[in-house]
């Protein structure tokens, strides 16, 4: 366990999560900021993209489990994503629909951002998200970050306009 919520655990990814990981990312509706889902091949390939970033970082974007249940809902965590000129510590979400307006996505996104904070030192965190995908920004709203300014991602041959949000550690 990385970390815990008072109804969510967020834990490292495994290889077991793949069938359940491709409940929501291959579904359309969920990846429609994406423009497509994903195939089976880009699901693997983010799962090991997780674990390099595990075992380089110390951090990368984390299974999301309801305590409740012992279900994965969906994923959460940060990353080093590029934005123009430079690298941003990311804090990413994406849920399974049937999850979607319960508050996990911002409770998970809050513990992120704790995390960057507390363990990581981070100064300030991001969420770079497409402009159409406005329950995104919602969630970045409700912790805590505005939006910074706007970039345009070149993803999968589309150019796909993006704010970037971001939240600044309080001072001491």
């Amino acid at each position: 366990m990385i970390l815990e919520t008072p109804r969510l655990i967020l834990r490292e990814m495994t290889e077991a999560d793949f069938p359940l990981l491709c409940r929501h990312l291959q579904d359309e509706e969920v990846m429609y900021a994406y423009e497509r889902p994903f195939s089976d091949a880009d699901v693997w390939e983010g799962i090991h993209k997780q674990f390099q970033r595990y075992k380089e970082c110390g951090f990368g974007v984390w299974a999301v489990i309801l305590k409740e249940s012992g279900e994965l809902i969906g994923q959460c965590g940060l990353s080093m994503q590029p934005c123009e000129e430079r690298e941003l510590l990311e804090i990413g979400y994406i849920f399974q629909k049937e999850h979607w307006h319960k508050g996990y996505a911002s409770e998970a996104a809050i513990a992120c951002r704790n995390y960057a904070f507390d363990k990581l030192g981070a100064d300030e965190v991001f969420s770079l998200i497409r402009d159409t995908n406005t329950a995104s920004q919602n969630v970045a709203k409700r912790n805590g970050m505005s939006v910074r300014g706007t970039y345009i991602k070149h993803y999968r041959g589309i150019d796909m306009p993006h704010l970037i949000f971001s939240v600044r550690r309080a001072p001491d």
